[in-house]
C-alpha cells in the first residue's frame, strides 16, 4: 500500500486572475456574503471580476440573494443556486463573517465540505486579501480528505475530487499552501493505513519513497535496524516485543549545499505503528482501536523536512532533521515487563513503571542521540503523549513545554497564524521528585507522589535528555486525533504539527 495516494486524488488549489479567467472551466461559483449589523444581518461582497462575471451571464447575483432573506452571513453559512448556463450548474453564496482569516478557514472548509468528491471546478470568490488566502486554500483541501478501504461502487465510478480556483492574484500564498496542505495529507495518509499493514519497516520504506519522490539532492535519509541500536535501549525495549520486522530509527536529513553554518533544527517523532499497552495492557481494549494513529508525531516530523525542502529557492536558511523513533508496542513473549531497568542512549538508566508509557522511552533515546550527535540549535519532540494532556486542553490545542520564553513565543505565533494552536505549559520543578527510583536513575511515569500532572511529569521526564539545548516539547495527544468528520479535520488522524512546525521554520 502506497502513501502517494487516498482513494481521492489530492484537490490541489489554483488561482485565476480576471486576466486568466475562462468561465467556461467552472461548473461552480463561490459568492462572498459578509455579515452586517443588526439593520442589514448580511450584505453581499461582490469584486469587480464577479461583477463582470454576472453581466456577461445575464445574472443579478443581488436578486438571487434576496431568495435568502434571514442570511446572517456567519462564517460558514452557504446557500446553494442552481443555475443551467454551459458547464456552470450551482452559484453557492457563502458565508464570510468579518472576513477574518479564521472566518474565511470556516468559509472554506463549509464549501469543501459541499463539494467534497463531485468532481466540481469551483471559482472560488471569497478571499479578500493575501493575508487570508494561505488559510483558506490549505482549509479547502483539507477539508475535501477521504481515507477509506471500501470496494468501488456498483457504478465502478470512483469519487472524484473537487478542483478550487481562488479568484485574485495570490500565486505565492497559493503555492506555500499547497505545500503545507499536501504534507498534512501525507501525513493523514500515513496515519490512517492499518496497522496490519503498516510497521516500523513500512514506515522505513515511505520515507524512503517520499524523500525520492522529491529528487532533491539536499535530502538524504538513512534507517538504523539490528544491532545498529544496540545503544538505544528505550527503543528496543518497546519495539522488541514485536521482533519481526523489529524497530527502527529512521533519520531524515535536509542538509543544502553551503548550509554548514545554518540554525539546525532537529524534531524527534514519536512512531508507534500500534500500542496495545504492552504488558500493561490497556483498559478497556476499545481504547485501541484508535492506536494506529500512535505514530503522528513521527509522521508530523518526517512531512515538515519534506515541506521545507518542497519550498524550494524559498526555504529558510536552516538545516532541518527528522528523527522517526518507530516501533510497536506489542504483547508477546519478547515484551518488556514492569520492573524492567533499561539504560537509554548515552547511559541514563530508567526503571520501567508501566509499559502502557512507551512513549517517552522512544522519545528518549532519540533526544540524547540528538544531543550527543547532531549539535543541534533548535531540539523539538512531538508525540501523541499523554492523555493528560487531553483533558486539560481538549481537541484544539497542543501542550507545549519549554524554559525558553523566547521560542514558545514564536511558535504559538507560528500556530495562530496557520491554524494548529499551541499553549504553553508550565515545567514544575516541584514534581521532579516524583521521577526518582530507587533501582535506576529515573522512573519513567512519575506515579508517586501522585501530582495529577501527567503530561508535566512526562515533560519533565524527556527534559532530562535534551541536555542543555534549546527544547520544545510537543504533546499532541489531543489535536493529533479526530473522533468525528469536523471542521477541516477527518474522524482519525488530523495530520497536526506539520503546518505549526514548517510555518516556524520560515521565520528562523
Amino acid at each position: 500500500m502506497s502513501t502517494s495516494r487516498s482513494l481521492n486524488a489530492f484537490p490541489v488549489v489554483s488561482i485565476a486572475t480576471e486576466k486568466t479567467l475562462k468561465l467556461s472551466n467552472f461548473t461552480a461559483i463561490a459568492i462572498p456574503v459578509k455579515s452586517g449589523d443588526l439593520a442589514e444581518p448580511a450584505e453581499l461582497q461582490i469584486s469587480k471580476a464577479l461583477h463582470k462575471i454576472a453581466k456577461d451571464l445575464n445574472l443579478s447575483f443581488e436578486d438571487i440573494f434576496k431568495n435568502w432573506p434571514d442570511a446572517t452571513g456567519k462564517a460558514g453559512e452557504l446557500f446553494e443556486y442552481p443555475v443551467s448556463i454551459g458547464e456552470l450548474k450551482r452559484i453557492y453564496f457563502v458565508g464570510i463573517g468579518s472576513a477574518s482569516s479564521d472566518d474565511l478557514r470556516k468559509s472554506a472548509i463549509a464549501l469543501a465540505r459541499k463539494v467534497k468528491s463531485s468532481g466540481s471546478r469551483v471559482l472560488d470568490g471569497l478571499v479578500t486579501n493575501s493575508n487570508t488566502a494561505t488559510n483558506h486554500a490549505i482549509a479547502l483541501i483539507l477539508a475535501s480528505y477521504i481515507w477509506n478501504e471500501k470496494t468501488a461502487p456498483k457504478s465502478g465510478k470512483k469519487p472524484q475530487p473537487a478542483s478550487f480556483a481562488i479568484l485574485g492574484n495570490f500565486s505565492d500564498e497559493i503555492d506555500f499552501a499547497n505545500i503545507l496542505a499536501k504534507g498534512v495529507w501525507q501525513t493523514r495518509d500515513l496515519i490512517h493505513t492499518p496497522a496490519n499493514v503498516k510497521n516500523p519497516l513500512w514506515m522505513a520504506n515511505q520515507a524512503k519513497n517520499l524523500v525520492n519522490e522529491i529528487s532533491n539532492a539536499a535530502l538524504s535519509i538513512k534507517v538504523k535496524s539490528g544491532s545498529e541500536l544496540k545503544e538505544f535501549g528505550g527503543l528496543l525495549a518497546v519495539g522488541n516485543s514485536s521482533p519481526k520486522p523489529g524497530p527502527r530509527l529512521i533519520e531524515v536529513a535536509y542538509t543544502p549545499r553551503g548550509s554548514a553554518n545554518w540554525p539546525h533544527v532537529v524534531i524527534v517523532g514519536k512512531g508507534i505503528t500500534f500500542d496495545t499497552g504492552g504488558v500493561s495492557l490497556k483498559r478497556p481494549y476499545e481504547f485501541m482501536v484508535g492506536m494506529k494513529s500512535d505514530m503522528s508525531g513521527a509522521a508530523a516530523a518526517l512531512a515538515t523536512v519534506l515541506n521545507i525542502a518542497h519550498l524550494g529557492k524559498s526555504a529558510p536558511k536552516v538545516r532541518v532533521t527528522a528523527l522517526l523513533m518507530c516501533a510497536e508496542n506489542s504483547l508477546s513473549a519478547t515484551s518488556q515487563r514492569p520492573s524492567d531497568v533499561i539504560k537509554h542512549y548515552g547511559g541514563t538508566t530508567v526503571e520501567v513503571i508501566n509499559t502502557d508509557a512507551e512513549g517517552r522511552l522512544v522519545l528518549a533515546d532519540g533526544l540524547a542521540y540528538a544531543d550527543a550527535k547532531l549539535d543541534p540549535d533548535y531540539l523539538i519532540d512531538i508525540a501523541t503523549l499523554t492523555g493528560a494532556a487531553t483533558l486539560g486542553l481538549g481537541r484544539t490545542h497542543a501542550a507545549m513545554y519549554t524554559r525558553d520564553d523566547r521560542l514558545a513565543a514564536q511558535i504559538y505565533k507560528a500556530g495562530e497564524e496557520i491554524g494548529e494552536r499551541v499553549w504553553r505549559m508550565p515545567l514544575i520543578d516541584d514534581y521532579k521528585v516524583a521521577l526518582a527510583s530507587e533501582v535506576a536513575d529515573f522512573n519513567h511515569t512519575a506515579e508517586k507522589p501522585d501530582f495529577n500532572g501527567g503530561s508535566v511529569t512526562a515533560a519533565l521526564f524527556l527534559e532530562h535528555f535534551a541536555g542543555e539545548r534549546n527544547w520544545v516539547h510537543l504533546d499532541i495527544a489531543g489535536p493529533a486525533r479526530s473522533e468525528s468528520d469536523s471542521g477541516e479535520n477527518p474522524k482519525g488522524g488530523t495530520g497536526y504539527g506539520v503546518r505549526v512546525l514548517t510555518n516556524w521554520l520560515t521565520t528562523l
